[in-house]
């Protein structure tokens, strides 16, 4: 565990599973506020941590509360993110500082909550998809903060692939020119969060949680940022790519027709998809993160069995 944070509170549990060495997995809170309506956000918050501990890992909600970084949430400060919902900021990387010397409160991105767990010593990471490079960015130059995020910060960040709303070929030519591994698990192609093959390979196919562990501790020795473990949502909800294509398409359009951008464009698109798709996409997202929390668990198992005196922990 890393020394003291005076920016940060760990949750007791989290504490003391960090200083026994004992697996722990750090999930976002954006998920909870701004991706999924009340009450099923809390109520897969909730499911999320529990996947964790049944497979033996301790969960580290994280969120900025009253100015303050947090790696573990108490029950009623979950609760209160998944309320506050859409009122409460986004949070990603820039955000965090302005947070803090206001004493503000905010969900935290896959960028930020990959910030925070790396300063409490988390190398694993569950959430449903990654941000990334947006469809039309040669013009807008749209690049998701968690690209950087991956390139610097040595964490491991398991999820369903990039969100299917990006430009998954672009998105991918960014994470190879800042080194970023792409590990596909029971797959050699990338998934597409709702459909589960995008068509472009992956780096490797790792299927065992401890060939990944040993790949994030190469990563680490080497001194490198984050890896990307990839799995695909499981057949019984994936979506046909014609519909996802189509339910995208339309959300862009009203995004464009409405003056929806920055922040607000991929929460907007999220919901606007589960409209048009009569739900099916929100059904499909919740599987697919539940799916994840369980190979993040069994993957932060197998880190923490691993040696670890010469890598930086």
């Amino acid at each position: 565990m890393p020394a003291p944070d005076a920016l940060l509170d760990l949750h007791p549990e989290v504490a003391t599973a960090g200083a026994e060495g004992r697996p722990v997995v750090a999930l976002e809170s954006t998920l909870v506020s701004h991706g999924m309506p009340w009450p099923q956000n809390l109520e897969t918050a909730r499911a999320l941590e529990d996947e964790v501990r049944a497979r033996g890992a301790v969960p580290a909600t994280c969120a900025v509360l009253d100015g303050r970084l947090c790696a573990g949430l108490a029950p009623a400060q979950l609760e209160a993110l998944a309320r506050g919902g859409p009122a409460l900021p986004k949070a990603s990387r820039r955000d965090l500082p302005l947070l803090l010397a206001r004493g503000a409160s905010g969900a935290t991105t896959v960028a930020a909550t990959m910030m925070i767990a790396a300063r409490a010593g988390i190398r694993v990471f569950a959430t449903g998809g990654i941000g990334g490079v947006h469809r039309g960015a040669p013009a807008s130059f749209d690049v998701s903060a968690d690209l950087l995020e991956l390139a610097r910060t040595p964490v491991a960040v398991v999820c369903a692939g990039p969100k299917a709303i990006l430009d998954l070929g672009l998105t991918l030519e960014v994470l190879e020119t800042h080194g970023v591994p792409v590990i596909g698990v029971g797959t050699d192609t990338l998934p597409a969060f709702w459909t589960r093959d995008s068509g472009f390979p992956v780096d490797a196919r790792l299927d065992e949680p401890a060939d990944i562990a040993r790949a994030m501790q190469a990563q680490w020795r080497l001194g490198g940022g984050g890896l990307l473990v990839t799995q695909p949502i499981a057949a019984e909800h994936a979506l046909p790519r014609a519909q996802v294509e189509s339910a995208i398409d339309q959300a862009l359009a009203d995004a464009r027709a409405q003056g929806v951008g920055g922040k607000a464009l991929t929460p907007f698109l999220l919901a606007r998809i589960a409209t048009l798709t009569g739900g099916d996409s929100l059904r499909g997202n919740i599987a697919l993160v539940r799916a994840n929390a369980r190979l993040a668990a069994a993957i932060a198992c197998a880190w923490a069995a691993l040696p670890h005196e010469d890598t930086a922990c």
